[in-house]
């Protein structure tokens, strides 16, 4: 592979990465740690180790990301979370 080739892909990986989007999950004094499991489980299809590790984020550091991906395919996913009376964002 020649240096502009290698340039070249780094390049399209780069643009791959910028159109990623993520759903941030954040903390909040009202959902047990069981509910939030679930809903993370059902609306972002976590393992049940995923969405335990991603609750216990959100507990001690205030916020998680805990999807990514096109916009398109997260804002479903973020408003099943809101719908679930999380509190979350897409960036």
């Amino acid at each position: 592979m020649s240096f502009k080739e290698k340039i070249q892909e780094e390049g399209s990986v780069a643009e791959l990465e910028s159109n990623q989007n993520e759903i941030v999950l954040y903390n909040d004094e009202v959902n047990t740690f069981d509910h939030v499991i679930n809903v993370l489980m059902y609306a972002c299809e976590h393992t049940p180790e995923q969405a335990e590790q991603c609750s216990i984020i959100v507990h001690y550091k205030g916020k998680c990301t805990v999807k990514t991906g096109a916009y398109d395919e997260l804002e479903p996913r973020c408003s099943m979370l809101l719908d679930a009376g999380l509190s979350a964002e897409i960036h």
